[in-house]
């Protein structure tokens, strides 16, 4: 007989990274949103706080790593964007 897998625990899912950047920022808002609108059950506030905690940190990551690759790519420095091609 096998045993069937445990569900994911809640820091487990807590620590989840989303699938992509965009998911990571549509996950947070809908947090955000449902923490702001106050209809959370209080018992899973600290969950959804330490959510929110984990993605903006992950999201502010993959940011400076992409500006880390900008700079390399123009030479150490950021240069101002135009629309000019």
């Amino acid at each position: 007989m096998t045993k069937a897998a445990n569900p994911p625990t809640a820091s487990a899912k807590a620590q989840a990274l989303p699938d992509s950047y965009e998911a990571g920022l549509i996950e947070l808002e809908q947090l955000v949103a449902t923490l702001e609108s106050g209809q959370m059950p209080l018992a899973d506030l600290l969950q959804a706080y330490q959510r929110g905690a984990f993605l903006l940190n992950h999201c502010r990551g993959q940011l400076k790593a992409v500006e880390e690759q900008i700079q390399v790519l123009e030479a150490g420095s950021l240069k101002k964007w135009t629309d000019e091609a």
